[in-house]
């Protein structure tokens, strides 16, 4: 069965951008085109794209995984028993990578310069000390703990004020896409996901794409973070999830 560009990417949560680009550099081409030069992708290439998939999940370079699956010795259960080897042996490491990732959002809420007042104020009915030795405990000893705690520490209360405002008005702007249907792998929603990403840069700590991609796995294998955002909006931790892998993969 031959599939259009436009079905490919549907269905693999990739842009068409990124089909585009993965055709330009050899990595994935269309076994067919129509008449008048238009893509058409087979079952092959469909199983070809989810070996990529699984590759650059796990960090892998797409000029390396051009190699990996262009090996003549290869076959497609060695490439799932590679991918089910790697994966396994990162879980450990996602795992202590998303528990400094979870800084982000534990940091606004301890060792901060405010008064009882204002601490109401900027927080409403959150706790700011609630989960502080906590948070210490587990993840003490991590740079972003570290990095992460002394930003918190010297902002004041204006900076805190301007921090909610951002978040707010980015969950606006994010739950305005989801409810009127915008695809997560849109221009707009990947745009929404960068900022994200550059809100936790801004105000918390260095935040790759790796590690960013690591902390929107977390909104939908840790229920804590799954029930923030579906208090926001029901579907919100899945489409941003969503979105912050093809942002990801489309800046590749």
């Amino acid at each position: 069965m031959a599939y259009t560009v436009g079905q490919v990417a549907k269905a693999a949560r990739v842009t068409v951008r990124t089909l585009h680009h993965y055709d330009d550099i050899g990595l994935l081409s269309p076994s067919g085109r129509t008449p008048a030069g238009y893509r058409r992708y087979d079952d092959a290439d469909l199983e070809r794209l989810q070996h990529i998939r699984f590759y650059r999940e796990l960090g892998f370079p797409l000029e390396e995984i051009a190699v990996i699956l262009d090996d003549p010795d290869a076959d497609p259960a060695a490439h799932l028993r590679r991918q089910h080897e790697l994966l396994s042996g990162r879980i450990g490491k996602l795992q202590e990578m998303v528990a400094a990732i979870e800084i982000a959002m534990e940091a606004r809420r301890m060792e901060i310069n405010l008064t009882p007042e204002e601490r109401f104020e900027v927080f409403g009915d959150v706790d700011p000390e609630e989960h502080a030795e906590e948070a210490r405990q587990r993840w003490g000893d991590t740079e972003a703990y570290r990095v992460s705690t002394q930003r918190a520490a010297n902002y004041s209360k204006e900076d805190w004020l301007r921090i909610k405002a951002e978040q707010e008005d980015w969950g606006r702007q994010i739950v305005a896409a989801l409810t009127a249907g915008t695809p997560a792998d849109s221009a707009e929603v990947m745009a929404l996901a960068e900022e994200h990403r550059q809100l936790i840069v801004r105000w918390f700590y260095d935040c790759s794409y790796e590690v960013h991609t690591g902390l929107a796995d977390m909104y939908l294998a840790d229920p804590r973070f799954t029930a923030y955002y579906e208090a926001i909006a029901p579907g919100l931790a899945e489409y941003l999830a969503e979105a912050i892998h093809a942002n990801a993969i489309s800046r590749a």
